[in-house]
């Protein structure tokens, strides 16, 4: 046991120092304008989010090409200008003393159609949930090389405009993610077929980064334990490419789990096939999805580690901190109705986070969100996210939270939103920027 607890700081590989053990972990928010830059929104929410206590907040998506996007309302770093307004927001994002890191991202075949014609992958595979995603197209080896240097590209402009640090997102099914998965990756060049050609893109792209930034600017890299999906990258894999990391000057590495195909990330079974690792009972009984396998990497790992999904009580935090399981303690939708969760727990006053989820839902069996019914299963799935969307929203605008919406609402309201925001984005004059209003 160790006397490390919630309070605790923590100083990185770089040299930077986390003030405490909470994260905010990476949440979409879907704030920005219509030509992807930052607002006045991301400004009011990331100043509530930065006066809540976590020592780390980790932004949504920040897109590394502005034309395919996780969904709409992702800022990008595309040349479309908007630098003064990422400067803004990281003045109110770092208002309380906290670090605010930038989490670029593509991706990749996991971009609905409403806001991408034609999505790229590895290979040509088509994601498996309705006719919401096109078939992707695969990359080409020089692509593939520029998608490389826009995530360096993208993290310098980080650094640019104050930003404390960076995660590079190669979980959850994105683009990296989906170069891990020999499902998706059917390459047969020096990008595919082993483990170690179809970890070269996450790996060059952490060097990319890295070069772009210096060794004295935090680095991290969200990746998933495993996909929990048959025939997927697998936990054993993980763990390789967690040996490879350690030679890469990663600052912290977070582990989660899970595609939109199986999302294990939101606590669910998915659609797809059953997974290659089952749940496991003290998992649950310890709240965090992931932490057993996060153990396996522990045990490997030369980077510090955090881990994100189901915490809730201040006990089983500390527990974790106190016996060398991880390093830092990921927190997500709790905050986006409680923006103050991260100082309550660290000042005793509260000592387990609202788990809003429970509220949010269409009823339990068959009707709940892990029903036999497919097409239930995934209205209370959608009308969840859309629930903790719409929550976000409010924030941005600086309204309270409505927690008396019901899973309905929440998925009719943020369907009518996204559709509203991917309008205004086809509306918007491809060659116009920031910079050529002169704002």
């Amino acid at each position: 046991m160790t006397d490390v607890d919630l309070a605790s700081e923590l100083r990185l590989p770089c040299g930077a120092t986390l003030p405490n053990r909470i994260a905010k972990s990476a949440m979409t928010e879907g704030l920005a304008d219509e030509y992807n830059r930052a607002t006045d929104r991301h400004v009011r929410l990331y100043q509530r989010w930065s006066e809540g206590g976590a020592g780390l907040l980790i932004t949504g998506n920040v897109m590394i090409d502005r034309h395919i996007l996780e969904r709409p309302g992702n800022v990008a770093i595309d040349g479309n200008g908007g630098l003064e307004a990422l400067r803004r927001w990281v003045r109110a994002g770092t208002a309380g003393g906290n670090h605010l890191w930038m989490q670029i991202s593509h991706a990749g075949r996991q971009s609905p159609k409403y806001v991408t014609r034609e999505p790229v992958a590895p290979s040509e595979v088509q994601l498996k949930l309705g006719g919401s995603y096109a078939r992707p197209r695969a990359l080409t080896d020089d692509e593939i090389t520029d998608l490389v240097r826009r995530y360096g590209e993208a993290a310098r402009v980080a650094r640019e405009t104050g930003f404390t640090g960076v995660q590079v997102h190669g979980a959850h099914g994105y683009l990296i993610s989906s170069f891990l998965s020999p499902v998706v990756n059917r390459r047969a060049d020096r990008w595919g077929g082993s483990l170690q050609n179809r970890a070269r893109f996450l790996i060059e792209v952490l060097h990319s980064v890295r070069r772009a930034v210096g060794d004295d600017f935090p680095v991290g890299l969200k990746l998933n334990s495993a996909d929990f999906q048959k025939g997927g990258f697998t936990h054993e894999e993980c763990l390789q490419v967690v040996r490879w990391l350690n030679d890469t000057g990663l600052d912290l590495l977070e582990i989660s789990g899970g595609t939109y195909e199986q999302p294990r990330l939101l606590g669910y079974e998915g659609q797809a096939a059953t997974a290659d690792l089952p749940p496991r009972e003290s998992t649950r009984r310890r709240e965090a999805y992931f932490l057993e396998y996060a153990a396996d990497i522990r045990r490997i790992a030369a980077m510090p580690l955090m881990v994100t999904g189901g915490f809730r009580s201040r006990a089983a935090m500390d527990q974790a901190l106190a016996g060398d399981e991880l390093d830092v303690v990921g927190l997500a939708r709790p905050m986006c109705v409680r923006t103050d969760v991260p100082a309550r727990l660290l000042d005793g006053s509260m000592q387990r986070a609202p788990a809003w989820e429970n509220e949010v839902r269409l009823g339990r069996g068959w009707l709940g969100p892990n029903s036999p019914v497919f097409p239930l299963k995934i209205v209370n799935i959608m009308g969840q996210q859309g629930w903790y969307y719409l929550q976000l929203l409010r924030l941005g605008d600086g309204r309270e939270p409505d927690t008396g919406m019901g899973v309905l609402r929440g998925l009719l309201g943020n369907l009518r939103n996204e559709l509203r925001t991917a309008r205004a984005l086809r509306h918007a004059a491809p060659g116009e920027t920031l910079e050529s209003q002169g704002t």
